[in-house]
């Protein structure tokens, strides 16, 4: 009987996550039998709508994994940092606590993640038993995706916490208690789980069952498979508590680099992806625009009444107007300097960055110390969000940009940076359409050697990536994250008090609202602009451009971390999880 009810919980409450519309009718008790379960598609679909409803519940990537995972660094922080003490901001400046308020509960992203697992592994065992995989393709997709759904959250659980217990069977008596194992168990497992998967499903569009990228596909899987081993390959903070690369050579830097470059090139060649135009990339995420086979390559997909997308990440609304319900936005935001990291003729800027709020239906700017993520925006969507609570965006787990400059990460390691300059340079000349000679002299400089193209790529990321998450988990692998972040942090200084390179930068902004009556213009965010031409254009209003508030007790760039960065790249698991761990869990790799 427990296993007929653990399939019942795989089954469970489908309509209040999952967007897919693939929704289930309850089928009869009599025939919730495993057996019967993993052989019939119709009923095997609701184990991965099952897994996802994992994803959406409240405390799991909705409302705490995609908004406390990924900050503070040099691209992205929480815009309430200088409270430095306070639970939220201490999940970011790498002083943060097992007892932690907002995430020490039964219900929280580390529970959901391995309840996620937990009903993967059920199915798996199904399809492997029942499913006769090697002669039912749509079966076959059903375990591929089921594979690659355990690997994203496995993914993000080391990301998370490092060092996790490795789960990859359903909990018995004896298992039900576990201790940390090391990573590269799980890595291993996980890129051979990939590659099994990738086998069994569609590509993009190749079948009815993949044209939503709400449906795990095969170019999905592999990217992942890609974005694994380069972490696999990388730096991190071991259980020993040094940072450094992994000691198995199956795990090998050179191995780890050679899977990247396969899967990403099997994607490129594939053809089945393309580039957008960058703005176009997340018109059509707001838009809420699923059709596969563009740059989107999977995203986590919220129901209109679950997800914190635009609530937490995107731009802010102070007031309820003709685009919002809801007055939200901006917890998160870029790191002041990456206003100043673009190049002006750079298209990503605009997108990426919006210095500016809603008030009221208009356009108002914020602060320089809180900028907003201009990649989520509820004036793009084509419904209006009712919900106080959530928007109901996607989360974009994955995009070909991300494949393509892999690839180019990969090649110029492996073969050096003539072999991988096709790839930087498709990224490039997306971003500067408009003055193709940019482009020529940037990648004439970072062709010269391998080491350049290295940094090329390293600052790539950063101006492609702002405001997906993404730059934590690739500091530390190349072992950049305190390096980073201690250069950050002199950057911001000097930003404040415009010294260096910010010495001529204007102390004010002036602005003035344009003739659509909503937008604003503003002026004074560029090198070469002054206060002297801000004040000769006659702009109606000016502010001081600024990261300080009167009363600061900590200044904006030393709350950017409060610790050694290298010494807590990772969350300690939280108190609940120990103490309910018959002894077997604990946060010595973190003291």
């Amino acid at each position: 009987m427990k296993r007929i009810f653990n399939i019942i919980a795989i089954l469970t409450g489908l309509t209040i996550f999952c967007s897919c519309k693939h929704v289930l009718d309850a089928p009869s008790k009599s025939s919730l039998d495993e057996s019967v379960i993993f052989s019939t598609p119709s009923l095997a679909r609701g184990a991965v709508a099952g897994i996802l409803q994992s994803f959406g519940e409240t405390n799991s990537y909705r409302g705490r994994f995609l908004v406390y995972y990924g900050i503070n660094t040099d691209a992205e922080v929480y815009n309430t940092l200088k409270s430095v003490d306070d639970d939220k901001a201490r999940l970011s400046n790498y002083n943060t606590n097992e007892n932690n308020g907002q995430m020490n509960t039964s219900d929280n992203a580390w529970a959901k993640f391995y309840e996620g697992i937990e009903r993967a592994n059920l199915a798996i065992r199904g399809l492997r038993a029942y499913g006769k995989v090697e002669s039912n393709a749509e079966l076959a997709q059903i375990l591929g995706e089921v594979l690659t759904l355990r690997a994203v959250l496995y993914n993000d659980l080391i990301k998370g916490w490092g060092d996790v217990p490795a789960r990859f069977e359903p909990i018995t008596t004896a298992t039900s208690y576990l201790p940390r194992n090391d990573r590269d168990v799980i890595y291993k497992q996980l890129l051979a789980d990939l590659d099994e998967a990738a086998g069994y499903l569609p590509w993009p569009n190749e079948s009815a069952l993949t044209t939503s990228v709400e449906r795990v596909n095969k170019a999905f899987a592999k990217g992942l498979r890609a974005r694994l081993a380069l972490a696999a390959g990388g730096y991190a903070q071991r259980l020993d508590k040094t940072v450094r690369l992994s000691n198995d050579p199956e795990l090998s830097r050179e191995k780890m680099y050679g899977i990247a470059k396969k899967e990403c090139m099997d994607i490129i060649v594939s053809g089945r992806l393309k580039l957008l135009g960058f703005e176009e990339v997340f018109r059509k995420l707001n838009e809420e625009s699923t059709a596969a086979g563009q740059e989107s390559m999977w995203e986590i997909p919220f129901s209109e009444g679950r997800g914190r997308v635009i609530f937490d990440l995107g731009v802010k609304h102070t007031t309820v107007d003709k685009y919002t319900g809801q007055n939200k936005g901006g917890t998160n935001g870029p790191n002041p300097v990456m206003l100043y990291e673009y190049d002006k003729d750079d298209v990503r800027r605009a997108v990426t960055i919006t210095p500016y709020e809603w008030t009221n239906g208009i356009q108002v700017p914020s602060a320089l110390g809180r900028l907003y993520f201009g990649k989520y925006r509820y004036e793009w969507m084509k419904r209006k969000v009712t919900s106080t609570n959530d928007d109901g965006l996607n989360w974009m787990y994955m995009r070909y940009a991300d494949v393509v400059l892999m690839a180019a990460e990969a090649i110029n390691e492996l073969d050096g940076p003539a072999a991988a300059a096709p790839y930087l340079k498709m990224i490039r000349d997306r971003a500067f359409p408009n003055n193709p000679a940019k482009v020529t002299t940037f990648m004439a400089t970072a062709t010269a050697s391998k080491a350049a193209f290295f940094d090329a790529i390293v600052n790539e990321r950063a101006l492609e990536f702002t405001g997906e998450m993404l730059r934590k988990a690739d500091l530390i692998r190349w072992n950049l994250l305190a390096a980073k972040l201690a250069e950050v942090k002199e950057k911001l200084r000097l930003l404040e008090t415009r010294q260096g390179k910010y010495a001529a930068l204007p102390t004010k902004i002036y602005y003035k609202t344009a003739a659509d009556g909503e937008t604003v213009d503003i002026y004074g965010l560029n090198f070469g602009d002054t206060d002297a031409q801000g004040l000769a254009l006659g702009y109606t209003s000016n502010k001081t451009w600024t990261m300080a508030s009167t009363g600061d007790a900590v200044s904006y760039w030393d709350a950017l971390y409060r610790n050694d960065p290298n010494k807590q790249q990772f969350w300690p698991i939280w108190l609940y999880f120990i103490e309910t761990s018959n002894k077997m869990l604990n946060n010595d790799n973190l003291k």
